[in-house]
């Protein structure tokens, strides 16, 4: 099977793919640690820059596209992963990415969302996740903490909050990582390895909104916790955290539990190694969905397999189609048969 790779290009910086539009976020907003990481991780793919599309939908991580000097669109609530799939599928040479908040993906846009997924479209999706509804002044989103406070819910919102990570696996995706607005670093690294991985790549930013949702993830991301309370995971290395890596995850029948290296016995050949290639999402699950007090959260590429994408499959299938059909243009039909001239 023939795989369209895009022209490549090796003379792009940073400085190319920032835009001259004045960029307006709150000050101290994490969106300008996501878009500084973005900036830096273009140049690295080595990617024409007018192959590069940026889609939104609505919502202060929105405004994306304005910010990065590419192609992009900025389109309606939810609906984003809609017109990628249409822009990827007319030009599969582009390097499309497909900007969302948290309400915006998983609200309203919820089953645009999930069947990007499923459907593993060769797409980047950056979930942009303070939850919380912030252009809209601070209401409760899907994935806001059950009990918390805020204008739509004074007395604390009583549902359960989504979780990327459940939407991912169940909808078959095949890239999943999570990265935090405090590490650019990370961050940069997880956009090149998703813009490389063939499929959907869903990257949630855990992302700091100072005015309606201040310290949403300080439980990982403040310097007293962030030691102990942050696992970076590398494919093929022993999940190991800690201020001086001490710290571990080892799998104890059915459950993950934390453990220390020269406590009651336990050497490092106990720690689990990272496996983000492994076809059965079992583990990946569990990872994902460890939190503070009892866990650190998993941060860096979760999973990462390699499926069919659907753009690959519509593209065999027009070539199946083509063998077999009678027609194979718009001008066969119309002069097929019978035909008469109006004069």
């Amino acid at each position: 099977m023939e795989t369209i790779e895009p022209p490549v290009v090796k003379t792009l910086t940073k400085k190319d793919f920032e835009s001259d539009q004045l960029v307006r976020w709150c000050p101290g907003c994490g969106d300008y640690a996501i878009l500084a990481a973005m900036t830096n991780a273009l140049p690295q793919l080595n990617i024409l820059r007018e192959n590069f599309v940026f889609v939104s939908g609505i919502g202060c991580a929105a405004r994306f596209p304005y910010y990065v000097n590419t192609y992009g669109f900025h389109t309606i609530h939810g609906r984003g992963p809609a017109f990628a799939t249409g822009i990827k599928l007319a030009n599969p040479q582009l390097s499309v990415w497909e900007i969302q908040g948290d309400g915006d993906a998983l609200a309203i846009g919820g089953n645009h969302f999930i069947h990007a997924l499923r459907r593993n479209i060769d797409i980047n999706i950056i979930l942009f996740n303070n939850e919380i509804y912030g252009l809209t002044k601070g209401q409760y989103s899907p994935t806001s903490p059950t009990g918390l406070v805020t204008k739509s819910t004074p007395y604390g919102t009583i549902e359960r909050p989504f979780r990327a990570a459940d939407l991912v696996i169940g909808a078959q995706g095949t890239f999943f990582a999570r990265t935090i607005d405090t590490n650019p670093k990370l961050m940069t690294e997880i956009f090149v390895e998703a813009a490389r991985h063939k499929g959907t790549s869903l990257v949630e930013v855990l992302q700091n909104c100072v005015i309606f949702n201040d310290d949403a993830h300080a439980a990982i991301t403040a310097r007293e916790n962030r030691d102990d309370f942050q696992l970076h995971l590398k494919h093929g290395q022993p999940m190991l955290f800690g201020k001086d890596r001490k710290k571990g995850i080892r799998l104890n029948g059915l459950k993950l539990e934390v453990v220390t290296i020269g406590e009651n016995g336990v050497t490092e050949s106990d720690i689990l190694v990272h496996d983000a290639h492994s076809e059965d999402p079992t583990l990946h699950l569990m990872l994902a969905r460890m939190a503070p007090p009892h866990y650190p959260m998993a941060l860096g590429v979760i999973r990462q397999v390699r499926a069919k994408t659907f753009d690959e499959a519509v593209a065999e299938e027009a070539e199946r189609v083509k063998q077999v059909a009678r027609y194979n243009s718009v001008d066969e039909l119309l002069n097929s048969g019978e035909t008469w001239e109006i004069k």
